[in-house]
């Protein structure tokens, strides 16, 4: 029996969007002819290689230009993409996040021969914050302008795809699932940093999306507790509240020990797809805060397996809620949530689903 072709495209080729699509890729092999067209960027794994599985068909991308505008670059990938497709002659052709998204939907029109998918991994214009930013305003534009061509947009969970209703008209999600059989592997045997002090923490890049003021002003309004932020990035500078750590990036098993040696994990970010680190958190049993937005709002469902805030006053009063009795059911219900749900044996028979709708025909209209 001949398979099925589905061509991935994929600019930003490091952190979550590479484990996210290495996973996916992995996991399509025995159902579909799999091919990869990436960039390299420095956040890619020097051995990426082996993170796939041999099956997977490898083609670089010379011609991306690393997130800087730049036309006649640009003009290049068109060029270099549709000579892609009519080497591989794909049954489906899936985009990843904005710049492989907004170049792939300019070199690609969905037809008869192909269908073309795109998935954002989190809208930009949402990610960086609204405030008045033209960039931000441009990035929403231009979603709106590409969303009208035949493309279906598939988002990361359900308030993902609530946002690409209002940029386009076809669309579908499929949840982000995590390897049980890896986190067993890599995080079960991982003993927790042991802390005397009741311990919060968030972990990522300080950046706009993690609002570090917003992690910062809760931690001054609860100076018995101690916080954790593990990372850096260009917005260190927030965190100025003395009960705060800044531990710098971490190998991943420090970091885990670490967050296993907490009580809750924050993450009161201004959006996110489905941030792997809080299924992730959820997986080792942590209470997780999460902010009212795209992405965290379909994972946690709150006062059931965690806590949706709206202010810091709001996540000041969930920790010392916390500290005097700790709400182990919530703990226990999300990481029973990953087990039965946000897990990649649930995700991968979905993408499979999927695909197929999308070959023959189903949203078409």
């Amino acid at each position: 029996m001949i398979k099925r072709k589905i061509l991935m495209v994929c600019e930003a080729f490091g952190g979550g969007v590479f484990a996210y699509v290495s996973q996916l890729c992995n996991d399509m092999c025995d159902e579909f002819d799999v091919y990869l067209a990436y960039a390299l960027r420095p956040q890619t794994p020097k051995n990426y290689q082996k993170a796939l599985d041999k099956r997977v068909h490898l083609i670089e991308v010379k011609n991306f230009s690393n997130g800087v505008l730049d036309i006649v670059a640009d003009m290049r990938v068109i060029k270099e993409l549709r000579q892609l497709q009519q080497k591989v002659r794909p049954d489906v052709i899936h985009l990843h996040s904005s710049i492989a998204g907004g170049i792939g939907r300019c070199a690609y029109k969905s037809c008869k021969e192909y269908k073309l998918v795109y998935t954002p991994h989190g809208y930009a214009h949402i990610l960086m914050g609204k405030n008045g930013n033209k960039k931000c305003k441009v990035y929403e534009l231009l979603e709106k302008l590409l969303g009208k061509r035949n493309c279906i947009t598939l988002t990361c969970c359900e308030s993902e795809d609530e946002v690409a209703k209002t940029l386009t008209r076809r669309t579908a999600y499929v949840e982000t699932g995590v390897n049980l059989v890896d986190l067993h592997t890599t995080i079960d045997p991982i003993n927790p940093e042991p802390s005397e002090i009741f311990t919060v923490y968030g972990m990522g890049r300080l950046c706009t999306q993690k609002q570090p003021d917003l992690f910062n002003r809760i931690a001054e309004l609860v100076p018995e507790a101690r916080f954790v932020w593990i990372g850096t990035g260009e917005l260190q500078h927030l965190l100025t509240a003395p009960n705060i750590k800044v531990t710098g990036w971490k190998p991943r098993h420090e970091a885990i020990a670490m967050g296993k040696g907490a009580q809750i994990y924050i993450l009161c970010s201004l959006g996110e797809a489905i941030a792997m680190s809080l299924i992730e958190n959820m997986y080792i049993g942590k209470l997780c805060l999460v902010s009212n937005t795209m992405g965290n709002k379909s994972v946690i469902k709150n006062g059931i397996n965690g806590y949706i805030c709206e202010t810091a006053e709001d996540y000041a009063k969930r920790i010392r809620e916390a500290m005097k009795k700790f709400p182990q059911e919530l703990a226990d219900r999300g990481q029973k949530d990953v087990f039965e749900h946000y897990n990649t044996e649930r995700m991968k028979k979905d993408y499979i689903q999927f695909y197929n709708n999308a070959i023959n025909g189903k949203y078409n209209k």
